[in-house]
């Protein structure tokens, strides 16, 4: 079993619901899947640009991605209706919590000039989204055999009915959340 799985199941649900006021263990919120994307816009010029970015995806999140296509045409992007656009992979069960464990503690510490995350992204249902604007922070990423630099996006799916128990959720996790200090 996932090591986060462990500690959340032993000992931080039973705190989260004591933070919350809630008395149901089921009622607890916790972790439900995590969505990786990665836009392949390059693909239009490139043909090798689709394949390469499968790769990286997988090798990031140890399960094949699905190529995600153009639902609708854009002629300022030089989109056609059913081209290949978009690399995602749905992680849920141990993946999903070895992903996680391994975003908040080797992760998040390799981005550079890294200054917390920003509560603001909660989707108003606990959900919470992170972009990665370098692919080369995951250790399973050689950079001395990438091409080009790229950019993805992380969102971590909760059972939480609202922003303020996905916070707790994630802080409970070591979240690095920005610190909010008054400035006067």
């Amino acid at each position: 079993m996932a090591r986060l799985r462990e500690e959340y199941n032993k000992t931080l649900k039973k705190e989260l619901a004591k933070e919350l006021g809630l008395t149901n263990l089921m009622e607890v919120p916790t972790l439900k899947k995590i969505v990786i994307n990665v836009g392949a816009g390059a693909a239009i010029s490139e043909a090798e640009a689709l394949e390469e970015i499968v790769g990286l995806v997988t090798q990031i999140s140890g399960q094949k991605p699905v190529v995600n296509k153009a639902r609708k045409a854009v002629s300022a992007f030089k989109v056609r209706e059913g081209m290949e656009i978009g690399v995602s992979v749905i992680l849920r069960g141990n993946r999903m919590w070895e992903f996680f464990d391994k975003l908040v503690n080797i992760v998040f510490p390799r981005i550079k000039d890294f200054r917390g995350l920003e509560v603001s992204a909660f989707d108003g249902s606990g959900n919470y989204s992170v972009g990665i604007e370098d692919h080369t922070v995951f250790p399973e990423i050689d950079a001395n055999n990438i091409r080009k630099i790229r950019s993805l996006e992380v969102t971590i799916v909760t059972t939480a009915k609202d922003d303020k128990s996905g916070k707790a959720l994630l802080d409970k996790f070591g979240f690095p959340f920005k610190k909010n200090v008054n400035r006067g």
